[in-house]
């Protein structure tokens, strides 16, 4: 992906990693150095987990106290350059949830995303007008608010027809999310037609897991994304696989190996108490009818 469509937030993790990898080989704590750079902790915490940007004059500074080698500081003042750049996200920045930039930056980087959703329909698939029901039921938004908040759930949307290297996604919905009626029969039929629709899309595989499958592994991890990211040209991750989870008073961001490992076992156990796509589909239709009738 270019910096254009992914913004810094790539170069803003990246500079993270390093700076904390530099912060704990020079043996200090998140506390000591804060102390030390005459900053605070929540600071720090923003600078080392990618949500925020940096000039190249802190990262010098950064670089000293740590006692990092001349060519490694350089390198790190020109990432520092990279945080700067902003993705079309921005524009939407007086509606964004605080934090969820540096979620849209990483799905628009992302080469695939796997996700289970117990409760809604994921925001990649929303209708406009799913969506619209969902936003107003869960914000206190004036209306023109919740409709650039819509503007921006389509707008995240297009990454999934995107002409250039869609991501491929994974979905598994539980069973609930198809039968609770949001925002009327209506408009919760034309939002099982357009799941269907959705998946025949090549790069899109959706699965119900049905009430049948009883007490599956997603009762215990709740939703949850995982989103893995280009190699480098040797083969490499250009990003960590990240899992996303998204809770009541904030989200969390998991990149610890043991951490991906125990979320992708999940959800092949998920993806296999799951309906086929093609069921899946049927079901959605099938639903949808039914919703429809007078």
């Amino acid at each position: 992906m270019t910096e254009a469509a992914t913004g810094s937030t790539v170069p803003r993790r990246q500079l993270g990693r390093y700076l904390r990898e530099l912060r704990t080989n020079a043996r200090l704590t998140v506390q000591a150095a804060a102390k030390a750079l005459e900053w605070s902790e929540a600071k720090m915490w923003r600078i080392e987990t990618g949500q925020t940007s940096l000039r190249s004059h802190d990262v010098e500074t950064m670089c000293r106290v740590y006692g990092a080698p001349d060519h490694l500081k350089v390198a790190l003042m020109g990432l520092a350059k990279e945080t700067k750049g902003k993705g079309w996200w921005h524009a939407y920045g007086d509606v964004i949830p605080d934090g969820f930039d540096l979620f849209i930056g990483l799905e628009e980087a992302a080469r695939s995303l796997e996700e289970y959703s117990p409760e809604l329909v994921p925001g990649l698939f929303q209708t406009p007008n799913y969506a619209r029901t969902v936003i107003r039921n869960n914000t206190r938004l004036k209306d023109e608010d919740i409709d650039r908040r819509v503007q921006l759930r389509v707008q995240r949307q297009t990454l999934v027809t995107r002409p250039t290297s869609p991501p491929t996604l994974r979905v598994t919905l539980n069973e609930a999310v198809i039968r609770r009626v949001i925002g009327g029969p209506t408009v919760m039929a034309a939002q099982l037609d357009r799941l269907a629709e959705i998946n025949e899309l090549p790069n899109v595989s959706i699965r119900v897991v049905p009430y049948e499958a009883g007490a599956h592994r997603g009762l215990d991890t709740g939703p949850f994304k995982i989103m893995r990211f280009p190699t480098t040209g040797d083969g490499r991750d250009h990003e960590p696989p990240t899992v996303y989870v998204q809770g009541f008073t904030g989200a969390l961001y998991l990149d610890k190996p043991r951490e991906i490992d125990r979320y992708a076992e999940a959800f092949v156990i998920i993806w296999d108490n799951a309906l086929p796509p093609e069921d899946s589909s049927a079901l959605f239709r099938q639903t949808a009818r039914e919703m429809n009738r007078p």
